[in-house]
């Protein structure tokens, strides 16, 4: 059967159920306010939709004037019951648009100040048709719990991370526990105490301390980061259910093993930019983006003259900070190389303040001929793109999961939070990965990329990959799992129950 027509056949007998009842049903969608997080909650958004919902896409008010500096006036108009609303993040503003905001502080803002605008946003959707029937929470934003509750409504955590990343922030109170966490001083970080091996957590084996989320790098017990995301993994098995960006068979083990530990259940309907592109119907809402910088499509042109599977994609992400060396580090081990790459440096990427670049010209000149630098892409497509044979990449997990998607085998550079974690599950349990060490040098920068686009490693990695993008895309077609768990949640969690 074809997919679109299934589609339409699923969402005709949910429509049929709308009729039956009062309103159509009528969900928030409120994400953690950062790039990466809200992009995946736009792609769940858009299917919800598809189901026949009503939808209100809540972003900060510093964000939405980003979606408007990037996009235009026209990216955030209402499209089809598809409403975009604003909330306050309590911060400070400084007026400048192409930065991300300081992490800690989002944090600390969002959890403390958020609950009271969006219960009141809620209250005043209320005052008409349709009423607000369910939250979809994204992850790190647990007071949205506490709104549903308030409401008498239930509220579906979605969390962006691996699996596996979300397994180990549920077990940063265990670390706490056993005494691994917090450090004793600054010298474990470079002693050899990171290898510590941590068998106490289900479904991981052969973790070390260095393979958790970052934030248990500190010998702060009060750290804001390593506290702030270990609460708020807990807090979300407060909710109705949880839905995890992930496919069952990348991930079956850990899943298992979540499942065996709580009693909310939990529904993987992952990769969501797949899900959504394949089922998601041609419209107005299918074309709403969630860019938060402006893309630059020119480089699409320039790999359409590229050889297939030569060109190395380089890019870190919305939040990773390089200092200068770094970046001119990882700048001549490409040079050195002598492969084709196309970089994506953001604005924001160098963390010195009035970095000017000028120590990139000669690398600039030495590359014209097989690279090309960019400010920002479109990396799914990029990551689909024929010409494009692997991929040095900070292990975000929507690169990690596009990346898998595309059959792209990668080059690790994990710099924060469940990064390592991912790193880690892709270089030892999904044998698609290799990894760089985070003091960077050209050296090692020439040898890893020559190895991944030339060698036996890279070609052997990358038909795991290819591999890995089949399943995802079973999991997204007609009876895939995905799919399937998508229609459970909305029917089982999100609508009205009679």
């Amino acid at each position: 059967m074809n997919p679109m027509l299934h589609h339409q056949m699923s969402n005709t007998n949910m429509d049929a159920k709308f009729q039956a009842q009062a309103e159509k049903p009528h969900a928030v969608c409120i994400p953690f306010p950062a790039q990466g997080l809200i992009a995946p909650m736009l792609h769940l958004a858009k299917l919800i939709h598809s189901h026949g919902f009503h939808i209100t896409f809540v972003i900060t008010e510093y964000n939405h004037n980003r979606f408007l500096s990037s996009q235009g006036p026209a990216a955030l108009l209402p499209a089809d019951d598809f409403n975009f609303t604003t909330i306050p993040d309590g911060l400070p503003h400084s007026g400048e648009l192409n930065v991300t905001q300081d992490i800690p502080s989002l944090c600390a803002s969002t959890s403390t100040t958020c609950l009271s605008p969006l219960l009141h946003l809620i209250h005043k959707l209320n005052q008409n048709k349709p009423t607000v029937s369910c939250i979809v929470s994204g992850d790190f934003m647990t007071f949205s719990v506490d709104a549903a509750k308030e409401l008498g409504i239930p509220v579906v955590s979605l969390w962006t991370t691996s699996a596996c990343g979300f397994m180990s922030y549920l077990h940063f109170q265990q670390l706490f526990k056993d005494g691994l966490i917090p450090l004793q001083d600054e010298g474990k970080l470079s002693d050899g105490y990171l290898d510590t091996p941590v068998r106490s957590v289900p479904g991981m084996k052969d973790m070390r301390l260095r393979d958790f989320p970052t934030f248990i790098r500190t010998t702060n017990p009060n750290d804001i980061l390593l506290n702030f995301t270990g609460t708020e993994a807990q807090r979300a098995t407060q909710g109705s259910a949880i839905i995890i960006n992930t496919f069952e068979e990348l991930e079956l083990t850990v899943l298992n093993a979540l499942r065996s530990m709580l009693t909310i259940p939990i529904y993987t309907i992952g990769p969501l930019f797949l899900l959504s592109k394949h089922n998601v119907p041609s419209g107005p809402v299918s074309s709403l983006s969630s860019n938060l910088w402006k893309e630059d499509t020119t480089c699409l042109d320039w790999l359409d003259r590229r050889d297939r599977a030569s060109v190395l994609y380089v890019s870190f992400g919305s939040i990773t900070v390089l200092s200068k060396n770094q970046l001119v580090e990882f700048a001549w081990g490409l040079a050195n190389s002598k492969c084709d790459f196309l970089w994506v440096i953001r604005s924001d990427l160098v963390r010195e303040k009035n970095y000017s670049g000028d120590d990139m010209e000669e690398f600039l000149e030495e590359t014209r001929e097989r690279g090309l630098v960019v400010s920002w892409c479109p990396q799914e497509v990029v990551l689909e793109h024929a010409a494009v044979g692997g991929f040095l990449t900070h292990s975000g997990w929507n690169s990690t999961l596009e990346s898998l998607s595309g059959g792209v085998p990668m080059i690790s550079w994990p710099f924060f939070a469940e990064q390592p974690t991912n790193c880690r599950f892709a270089c030892r349990e999904w044998g698609v990965g290799m990894e760089i060490g985070s003091d960077v040098k050209r050296g090692e920068v020439e040898k890893v990329v020559r190895e991944m686009m030339g060698g036996e490693k890279g070609w052997e990695m990358r038909k795991k990959a290819m591999d890995w993008k089949e399943c995802a895309l079973n999991a997204c077609q007609i009876d895939g799992q995905s799919l399937v768990n998508l229609e459970r949640v909305v029917r089982e969690v999100m609508l009205p129950q009679n």
